[in-house]
């Protein structure tokens, strides 16, 4: 399944300001003049304006730097992530990533002197530690003048719940460049707030979990053990039924004091210990009260207070099967947000790479958590900054529409994935349950805008960014077995893939997609998808995300979607980093570059069978190669752990 959301909820504060441009008549004059910056990626649904904010209202305003040698991070990713290269494996240190990408001295400074110049005293303002970001606390109204823009609150029509945005926001031409960024603008929250229980039906973030099954046995924890056996895996996936599908070899890890396997989770999704119990009795009985090693994030609590399959799905079901799978590995559960507040993916960011944060977070409000949080019973203490090294793999389950987010901001995390990769980590995303629609099966319209009975085909974020994994899903067809051919989901969930409207393609994938659109073109135009042959494409890969049995509330059910695949891949390359460093190698960090070429075609299932239909069309089809349905295919783990093995 795949959390439609992502970013999960955050609440700012109680409103979130939308701009729309709106040059002042006091705004000091400019010896450049001011040209737009950015501009809502996507009209909110379901948001009307309600009112205008105080004019006194304090703005914690971010300004991101430009970062230096971004256009360089492609080819030093490629450098120690493709297998032919001499530097494979030469991951780099944070300080090194640091000092590689550090904006210019001359940038800080045009931008604090245009702050200046327009009345800002220096004590108001404030440099980030790591130097990528700028902050100057303004009322509203200076801040409207500043950016020559106009923010309005806006209100959900269900929930009531407010927010403060605008639609764009303009700088000065001579400055433009030097900033990547400016936080809080136009990046409108499409989510509810952790507190609330009201989920958006057309959001493109808001908090989701896997699929249950209407049909599928749920049995009580007093019931008989489901069966593993694998004459059932067309009906129900277990352990044993994955370990037949993929060729997993027995695992008897033994590098589990430096070997590392981080699995993401948003509060207040959490676990529940009778869960994993009931799990682990039928399907690992070694791991009868082991429990992740629990890293909180923000202020973050595994809560129970709230037990459903919407606070439980995702977490029961991501650790019951990356735990089991890389048994006795430790895995590491980054659960992330306050009850109050929540957390997007940022914020996790933050906690792994303390290069991310600046002092008070560079994240966004309307995207992220904000810590000390302001809000009443929300956590006071400082931020989570670095306070985990990263995993050598990560695995999220979550995501949001790409059209939510901004190209600039989009960009600006992305290549905080790639940074990751240079460290040497994996980054997995899941690529989404709605085939070619976005979140709810909400499409878009000729503008980019998600509208009710849109046409235009509607890609995921994070799953576009070049520089993570996508992992779409397959399913055992009805009536096949484990040794027969998969193809793609289509029992209940569809498995997400397409092309980007933001990113380019990367060169690891210029071939296969080539190939793709040469030799089985679709039947659409550009009015539906990106079909230029130069987006970045997505998924990378795929695993079985149909008929999961997870113990959930005391009970089996079934579960379907790209939030199990995203986990089961992640515990797949765990093991070949156990491999490595048993032989004294590197992790395999950014995997992309490899599982594209020709090396190591041979370790994937080619899957051909299928569609990921969606915004009132089948979708695209898997076919031979790579295909924007199921990527290059599914793993064999027994050919992909010596072929990585293989390389320096």
């Amino acid at each position: 399944m795949h959390l439609p959301v992502a970013i999960l909820a955050l609440g700012l504060a109680t409103f979130i300001t939308s701009c729309t441009s709106a040059p002042s008549s006091t705004t000091p004059i400019q010896s450049s003049p001011h040209v737009i910056h950015e501009k809502r990626a996507a009209d909110p649904l379901d948001w009307l304006i309600s009112h205008k904010p105080s004019a006194d209202k304090v703005l914690p305003l971010r300004i991101g730097l430009t970062q230096q040698n971004v256009d360089q991070l492609s080819d030093m990713l490629m450098a120690v992530s493709h297998p032919d290269s001499p530097n494979y494996g030469k991951h780099w240190t944070p300080q090194q990533v640091v000092d590689m990408f550090a904006p210019k001295k001359e940038s800080a400074d045009k931008v604090v002197g245009w702050l200046r110049d327009f009345g800002f005293e220096k004590e108001r303002i404030r440099m980030s530690a790591n130097k990528g970001w700028i902050e100057v606390r303004a009322s509203l109204e200076e801040v409207e003048e500043l950016l020559r823009t106009e923010y309005f609150v806006y209100k959900h029509v269900e929930t009531g719940e407010e927010q403060i945005s605008c639609e764009t926001y303009s700088v000065p031409a001579d400055v433009r460049e030097h900033i990547d960024l400016i936080k809080p603008t136009v990046h409108f929250n499409h989510r509810p707030s952790p507190k609330s229980t009201t989920k958006f039906k057309r959001s493109g973030v808001n908090l989701g979990k896997p699929g249950v099954s209407t049909v599928g046995p749920k049995k009580s924890a007093g019931a008989q053990p489901v069966p593993p056996t694998l004459a059932d895996c067309d009906k129900m996936i277990t352990l044993d039924c994955l370990k037949a599908l993929y060729d997993v070899p027995d695992f008897n890890p033994v590098s589990l004091d430096t070997n590392s396997y981080g699995i993401v989770e948003f509060t207040p999704q959490a676990f529940l210990a009778g869960d994993l119990d009931l799990f682990f009795s039928n399907f690992s009985p070694s791991l009868v009260g082991v429990r992740p090693k629990t890293v909180l994030i923000d202020g973050a609590v595994v809560q129970t207070t709230n037990q459903s399959f919407d606070f439980n799905g995702e977490s029961d079901l991501d650790l019951e099967y990356g735990m089991a799978l890389v048994n006795p590995q430790t895995v590491t559960l980054l659960q992330t947000g306050d009850l109050v507040e929540g957390a997007g993916f940022d914020n996790w960011l933050d906690a792994v790479d303390g290069s991310f944060c600046t002092f008070e977070g560079g994240d966004d409000p309307t995207q992220d958590g904000i810590y000390p949080d302001p809000l009443p019973g929300g956590f006071k203490g400082a931020e989570s900054c670095g306070i985990i090294a990263p995993p050598f793999v990560v695995s999220t389950s979550y995501g949001q529409d790409e059209s939510t987010i901004t190209a600039f901001s989009a960009m600006r995390q992305c290549t905080e994935y790639g940074k990751l990769g240079l460290m040497g980590t994996t980054i997995l995303y899941s690529s989404g349950d709605n085939g070619v629609a976005g979140n709810g099966g909400v499409c878009l319209n000729s503008q980019g805008q998600p509208v009710d009975n849109g046409t235009m085909f509607n890609p995921d974020f994070p799953a576009t960014c070049p520089f993570v994994t996508a992992a779409g899903a397959t399913q055992v067809n009805p009536g096949s077995t484990v040794f027969d051919p998969e193809g793609a989901c289509e029992q209940v969930i569809f498995s997400g893939g397409g092309f980007s409207n933001i990113f380019a393609i990367p060169d690891y994938q210029q071939t296969a997609v080539s190939s793709f659109l040469t030799n089985h073109p679709p039947p659409y135009t550009s009015a539906q998808f990106n079909n230029s042959g130069t987006s970045r494409a997505f998924p990378d890969l795929a695993a079985n995300g149909a008929n999961y049995v997870i113990g959930i509330d005391g009970e089996f059910e079934l579960v379907f979607g790209t939030s199990c695949s995203s986990p089961v891949v992640g515990s797949f390359i765990t093991m070949v980093n156990d491999a490595r460093l048993a032989a004294g190698k590197s992790p395999v960090g950014f995997i992309n570059p490899a599982i594209y070429s020709d090396q190591f075609s041979d370790a994937f299932n080619d899957i051909t069978i299928g569609t990921n239909q969606g915004c009132n069309t089948v979708g695209f089809t898997a076919t031979e190669g790579w295909d924007p349905v199921t990527g290059v295919g599914t793993p064999n783990v027994s050919k992909l752990i010596p072929l990585f093995l293989s390389l320096p």
